[in-house]
């Protein structure tokens, strides 16, 4: 039964059901409405007190635990609960898997009312930390404090931080120790730009006055063992600025590219910001099959390089490209799927909205003496059209790997004008790729599906559809 406590509602003995949207779980409070609660396991019996109320759902947490899940693990990292990222690492790996491949069928059974194949088994990851090659991470002259910092009668000390923003506080940022995301020298790098910054007195963003030198950190790996360290500077300080540069690199003199910003607008996008090189050279090298591709601070590449490399093959599998196929690979980005099918196709057209992107794309291309793939800059919906298509030339196989918001109808309605035989859906949001699978049902059946997991101890899931025109 409920209880009042103050304000908020208190639910007894309630067992956790499913795991929901957004990483958090789901329970059924005694009056019928759906209960969102973080940080537990489906399987959990626990107390809940409630902090929002509306008409259909509350959301909660557990503020007391009577039984425990079998599919529960111990957090292996100490921010767990606190930070906003990884909400699923107190889930087993393979209930994680299960779960993610449940959400995509969901999606696509009653977003898309489409007639579906078997699906074939979630791909997982190898490895299940470590894995991501980019990691961003705020500076503040205000951290979070947990809720045993408040409690405690101790000084708190220097209140600045380097580390993540806490889910729904814009202005606060968690103090990171150790990251279980990216490998080293990822926290080594981190953790020694806070302490010399500390030590120096170099002063943190303060978000609410806009003022401070040091704003944020990007750190970028790659299978080749390459770094890139990239740090965004509110204020223009040379001395101060020089002073942690040449530290970072003295000490880590392992990093290949050396880079910073100088940034003073409201927002801390760097992608309308000149990137100045300080040391090494302006890119590092990811490879993939004997491909290498150059990865610059502004350049979109799968978060998890061994993975994607895992996606990819998937890809080329669902094309069954033999060598005479004209393809065309929409929302290419740099251009990374459209060469690694290239030896596969007679000839590949990339095409991408972002221009620095299709830059990247014709460089990687020229280094990997790539001669039968073209790129073109332009919003999908304007160039992707009839005099396009003239020019370039029918497309056998479409692959295409839009962003979450999926494609845009004027794309689709092409699409199912030119009709290509074949075409592979990438997503990164099954929500909308079912959605984008209704519109298309008409003209092509869905004859293979397969879920691939790119970020363990998180909600997220790719997926990878194979759509054949129907006779």
């Amino acid at each position: 039964m409920g209880r009042k406590n103050t304000d908020k509602l208190v639910f007894d003995h309630i067992k956790v059901l499913d795991a929901g949207a957004k990483g958090v779980s789901v329970a059924k409070a005694p009056d019928g409405k759906v209960i969102f609660i973080p940080n537990v396991v489906p399987g959990d019996v626990v107390d809940v007190q409630t902090f929002k109320k509306r008409k259909a759902y509350y959301e909660g947490k557990a503020i007391q635990f009577h039984e425990f899940s079998e599919h529960r693990v111990e957090p292996i990292c100490e921010h767990f609960g606190v930070c906003g990222g990884c909400k699923w690492q107190n889930m087993n790996y393979s209930q994680q898997l299960f779960y993610k491949q449940n959400e995509v069928k969901n999606h696509l059974q009653r977003i898309g009312k489409v007639e579906l194949p078997e699906f074939e088994p979630i791909l997982g990851s190898e490895q299940q930390f470590f894995y991501r090659n980019k990691m961003e991470f705020g500076f503040s002259n205000a951290r979070w404090l947990t809720e045993k910092e408040i409690g405690s009668d101790e000084d708190l000390g220097n209140r600045n931080a380097l580390g993540f923003h806490i889910p729904k506080m814009w202005d606060k940022i968690l103090n990171i120790t150790k990251c279980h995301l990216q490998e080293d020298p990822s926290n080594a790098i981190r953790n020694e730009i806070r302490d010399f910054a500390n030590e120096k007195g170099l002063t943190f963003f303060d978000a609410r006055n806009h003022a401070g030198l040091l704003r944020t950190l990007m750190i970028r790996t790659a299978s080749t063992g390459e770094i890139m360290v990239l740090i965004q500077f509110f204020e223009d300080d040379k001395e101060n600025r020089e002073l942690l540069l040449d530290h970072i690199y003295a000490n880590f003199p392992n990093i290949t590219s050396l880079q910073y910003v100088i940034n003073a607008k409201p927002n801390d996008t760097i992608y309308d910001q000149h990137v100045v090189l300080y040391k090494g050279r302006d890119y590092i090298l990811e490879e993939m099959e004997g491909l290498q591709f150059s990865i610059n601070a502004k350049s979109f590449y799968q978060t998890n390089s061994h993975q994607a490399y895992e996606l990819y093959k998937i890809t080329r599998e669902f094309a069954g490209l033999t060598g005479n196929e004209t393809v065309y690979d929409l929302y290419t980005g740099t251009g990374t799927i459209a060469q690694f099918v290239s030896k596969n196709a007679k000839k590949v057209i990339g095409v991408e909205a972002v221009p620095e992107a299709i830059a990247d794309a014709k460089i990687n291309a020229a280094r990997n003496n790539i001669e039968n793939c073209e790129f073109f800059t332009g919003d999908m919906k304007m160039v992707f059209n009839d005099s396009f298509i003239a020019q370039h030339g029918q497309p056998d196989v479409i692959i295409t790997d839009p962003p979450r918001d999926g494609m845009h109808k004027d794309v689709i309605e092409q699409i199912l004008k030119i009709a290509p035989q074949k075409i592979v859906y990438v997503s990164c949001n099954s929500a909308t790729q079912a959605r984008d699978l209704a519109l298309m049902d008409e003209k092509y059946k869905v004859t293979r599906v397969r879920p691939v997991d790119m970020f363990p101890q998180t909600h997220h899931v790719e997926n990878v559809v194979l759509l054949e025109a129907r006779p």
